[in-house]
């Protein structure tokens, strides 16, 4: 079955309208999210010509003319009038409530698709792309995994349309994607996929893996005084390794009047700055320590200028799959190899004993120690040494009273201490599990299930995040209120339950 068919490419124009802007700029809505996810009454080039029509006569009301053409979208429910007295009943109860069946064809900004998928929760109410590997971790252990399928061949079928996968089936995402996780989906299921299935999704992992690398030969020659291009960064060595980007440098519609109050209030002079917000989301991380270069300044985010451990410890982990089931082997073996070489160099830090983050324009290491330190175990490119050191580097820390916590940073930022977030619970259990640590990654499942279900016990939801250095306090930071739901805690806690 094919995508359904969809206009999402014709409500481009509606974010560039006079009509978009302003009603994000008269803050009609708390979330600029809300308008963007708007079902229009008409057709785009209607309300937009309509908008310019009648925005001049006396009396004009915008808040009444959204209201006459658009249908706003709710929240999803966190919960029903239901009451569960543990956490398991809870979650195989959310999985009918996030659950999407295949998207009906209304005006909207939504890329639909043909298959049924679940939705984080919350403000989130589409298909997210590297929510969906740890959210499908739950559902296989739910007797779930047709739904996994469904949505492992959404994400073919998505990649197929726009040309990468992106952060979520929202035409306003469509020039950025998450981090690759297209190949732990497959690894999930592979077993229970067709031939047909099956080979239909080592092709969308090579046709991804060609998203991620595109420019290489730009940028390939030495000669050359271009470091970068697109996702890649070339290295002293001559070595390519890659880094989050978003080929629009403009305001992001899902943020619009919070990016605009955002660059206004830092001081931000250029659009490079949201460049590098928008490259910041398709890390997954938005927004952490990790991006900035004064960890306390918003205003000094430098998202395109990281050489991310993670996003490329996951590369490895995508050309050591197609190294394994891909149809150019050997091209890919040799790619991993060659990236686990150029990590090692440049992203293993021998004096500390971890993996950092890389600033390609000064040729140095970051200092922020985080969470992501664990990626290289998790996908096993780290030597047995490099394992112990990111271990003790975890107990001395980053391990909290509630399981990991994101960074060594205590910000403002979401992604960045207090708070602990499942998908990292999940990098580092298994990571150390790996490598035979484990009491260490036992402990872990010990601390991040226990925050989850003391919160559960106060308040009957999930969460988004957890404030895992004080448990009892609720998470903050970031750009919206904390999100209940939740997919990805849903299926971490859930396979934790299993191990």
């Amino acid at each position: 079955m094919a995508l359904t068919t969809s206009g999402w490419r014709e409500c481009l124009p509606f974010f560039e309208s006079n009509l978009f802007k302003d009603v994000q700029n008269a803050a009609l809505f708390e979330d600029s999210k809300t308008f963007a996810d708007a079902i229009v009454l008409s057709d785009w080039q209607n309300v937009i010509s309509q908008y310019e029509q009648q925005k001049n006569n006396e009396g004009f009301s915008l808040s009444s003319f959204v209201e006459t053409y658009f249908n706003i979208p709710d929240m999803v429910a966190s919960s029903t009038n239901f009451t569960f007295s543990a956490v398991p009943d809870y979650v195989q109860h959310m999985w009918d409530v996030l659950t999407r069946t295949p998207d009906a064809e209304n005006i909207d900004s939504l890329i639909s698709l043909s298959r049924p998928y679940i939705v984080p929760g919350g403000r989130f109410r589409e298909i997210y792309y590297w929510d969906s590997y740890f959210t499908a971790l739950g559902l296989i252990d739910s007797g779930k995994a047709d739904m996994v399928i469904n949505m492992l061949e959404n994400f073919l079928d998505i990649l197929d349309e726009v040309g990468c996968i992106p952060n979520g089936n929202r035409a306003y995402y469509y020039t950025r994607s998450q981090p690759p996780v297209l190949a732990l989906m497959f690894s999930l299921v592979e077993e229970k996929l067709s031939e047909t299935q099956r080979q239909r999704a080592i092709a969308g992992i090579e046709k991804e893996y060609a998203f991620w690398m595109n420019g290489a030969q730009s940028i390939s020659d030495m000669q050359d005084a271009k470091q970068a291009s697109e996702h890649l960064v070339r290295m002293p060595s001559g070595a390519l390794l890659n880094r989050y980007y978003d080929s629009d440098a403009s305001p992001r519609p899902e943020s619009y009047r919070e990016d605009i109050e955002t660059a206004e209030l830092v001081g931000a002079k250029s659009v490079e700055f949201y460049r590098h917000i928008r490259a910041a989301c398709e890390s997954g991380w938005d927004f952490s320590s990790r991006w900035l270069a004064d960890e306390n300044a918003l205003s000094s985010i430098r998202t395109t200028e990281i050489v991310p451990v993670d996003l490329n410890a996951l590369l490895y982990f995508v050309e050591s799959t197609l190294a394994r089931v891909g149809t150019e082997a050997s091209k890919y073996r040799e790619a991993a190899v060659n990236r686990k070489q150029a990590i090692n160099t440049y992203l293993w830090n021998e004096d500390k004993a971890c993996f950092y983050d890389y600033h390609y324009p000064s040729n140095t290491q970051t200092t922020v120690l985080s969470a992501a330190a664990t990626v290289p175990l998790f996908v096993e490119l780290a030597t047995n040494a490099q394992a112990e050191g990111v271990n003790i580097a975890l107990k001395a820390h980053l391990l909290a009273r509630g399981g990991i916590v994101t960074t060594a940073n205590t910000t403002t930022q979401q992604w960045d201490s207090p708070n602990g977030w499942a998908p990292l619970q999940w990098f580092a259990v298994k990571g150390l599990l790996n490598y035979g640590f484990s009491d260490e990654a036992s402990d872990i499942i010990n601390r991040f299930t226990q925050t989850i279900e003391d919160h559960f016990a106060r308040t009957g939801v999930m969460l988004e995040k957890y404030n895992v250095c004080e448990p009892d306090k609720t998470a903050s930071g970031g750009e919206y209120e904390v999100q209940l739901g939740f997919g990805w805690t849903n299926g971490v806690y859930t396979r934790f339950k299993t191990m």
